[in-house]
């Protein structure tokens, strides 16, 4: 997809408002960015950075904005981390323990349960 300058400064906008779990998969040389802003559309809260999305979109084409509202096209979203310039995919979205923390053996100091 071409990108114009509105559009470009609306993702720049939108990744400064999303949360920093977010923000490696908003780059405009991911060739999924706008699959990739669906979920994260979904599930924010913030009515700035939706109408950011929003407008994205409907810039975007005709169909998009539809994938917007129904969300239908589902993608599986990778946790990724840059170190030293490199990108490295550490596992998709769904596969990640949700209660972590619960799993863990508790770890002990001189007798106490230390967090």
């Amino acid at each position: 997809m071409n990108f114009d300058k509105p559009m470009i400064d609306l993702v720049q906008e939108i990744r400064r408002r999303a949360t920093s779990e977010d923000k490696p998969s908003i780059k405009l040389a991911n060739p999924e960015l706008l699959n990739e802003l669906i979920p994260i559309y979904q599930a924010s809260n913030d009515t700035i950075l939706k109408t950011l999305v929003k407008e994205l979109f409907h810039k975007a084409g005709n169909q998009w904005p539809d994938l917007l509202e129904t969300g239908t096209k589902e993608t599986q979203r990778l946790i990724s981390k840059v170190y030293r310039g490199q990108i490295q995919v550490l596992a998709s979205e769904q596969s990640m323990p949700q209660d972590s923390a619960k799993n863990r053996p508790k770890r002990m100091y001189r007798g106490q349960i230390v967090a």
